[in-house]
C-alpha cells in the first residue's frame, strides 16, 4: 500500500495566471454541449443547476466539484481515495497534473474529484427508484 499526503491548494505558475483550489459546477455548465460524449449533462442535472438546488453539498450557493493538492500519486491510482486529515473520504483520484499541465517538479499538483457533486444528484436523478446509476437519467 502506498499513501500520499497533501493540502488542498491552487497554483501560481506564473504572473496573472491562477488555479484555484476547487472547480465548481458552473464550469461543468459553461463546457455544456447537448449530445457530446464529453460535455452532455443530463436533463434533471441542469435542472437542479438552474435551480441552484445543491442541498447540503452546495458551498457559499455553488456546487464545488473537484480540487488541486499538493501531493502525487503514481499511474493507476486513478479511482483511489483522497482522505480528509480525520480519514474521511472526501474524493477520488483522477489525475496526474504533473503530466497533464506540464507543473514543475517541486510543485506536486494532483486533481481530486470531489464526492459533493456524486452524492447530491443521486436521489434527484432516480427518483427514488432502485437502479444502477448509470441509467438514473434516463
Amino acid at each position: 500500500m502506498r499513501i500520499t499526503y497533501g493540502k488542498i491548494k491552487g497554483y501560481k505558475p506564473s504572473d496573472a495566471v491562477v488555479y484555484e483550489p476547487f472547480t465548481y459546477l458552473d464550469g461543468v455548465m459553461e463546457k455544456y454541449i447537448p449530445g457530446d460524449y464529453e460535455f452532455d449533462v443530463p436533463k434533471k442535472l441542469i435542472e437542479l443547476y438552474n435551480a441552484k438546488d445543491y442541498g447540503k453539498y452546495g458551498v457559499n450557493g455553488k456546487m464545488p466539484v473537484a480540487f488541486i493538492a499538493t501531493n502525487h500519486t503514481t499511474g493507476g491510482n486513478s479511482g483511489s481515495p483522497a482522505l480528509d486529515a480525520k480519514g474521511n473520504l472526501i474524493g477520488l483520484n483522477f489525475g496526474d497534473l504533473q503530466l497533464d499541465m506540464k507543473f514543475p517538479p517541486q510543485e506536486l499538483i494532483e486533481n481530486r474529484l470531489l464526492l459533493r457533486p456524486l452524492l447530491h444528484p443521486i436521489p434527484q436523478l432516480c427518483r427514488g427508484r432502485s437502479v444502477p446509476l448509470w441509467k438514473c437519467h434516463q
